[in-house]
């Protein structure tokens, strides 16, 4: 498994030790690492902190994005997929879109190339915390 993807699991893990949800992110530019970030809406008490969100946050201003790769454990919803076509991050590349198909579909159309990597591990996790927590995972997705 890439090595970015791998950091972007174990903010998601981080996430879900921390009582959030287990979704993590990581931004790459020419090969190396930026920021990292993962969902921290029940942490911050913050409804918009998703972890591509967390993730663009902690890179702060790097100038273009046009050299960029974000990960995610999970398929960007509307909102991070929004962020993504307005900074024209051009690649994207997710764990999973099975528990979530979010917005992939919207991002292609925008000309972002969008990878999905399909991981057991990513929709084993996802699986489970919906499982566990339910009102939490329907609060994230505005259910």
């Amino acid at each position: 498994m890439d090595h970015f993807m791998k950091l972007a699991i174990a903010e998601a893990k981080a996430g879900y030790a921390e009582g959030g949800i287990p979704i993590g992110s990581v931004l790459v530019k020419n090969g190396e690492l930026v920021a990292a970030g993962r969902n921290k809406r029940v942490q911050e008490q913050n409804p918009i902190l998703h972890g591509e969100m967390d993730c663009l946050n902690n890179a702060g201003r790097i100038g273009s994005y046009r050299d960029t790769v974000i990960y995610s454990t999970l398929m960007p919803c509307y909102m991070c997929a929004g962020t993504i076509v307005q900074f024209k991050i051009p690649k994207v590349i997710v764990g999973e879109s099975r528990t979530f198909p979010g917005a992939a579909e919207f991002m292609r159309s925008h000309g972002v190339e969008v990878i999905d990597l399909d991981l057991p591990e990513c929709v084993e996790m996802m699986e489970n915390f919906i499982a566990e927590k339910p009102e939490l995972w329907n609060e994230d997705i505005g259910e």
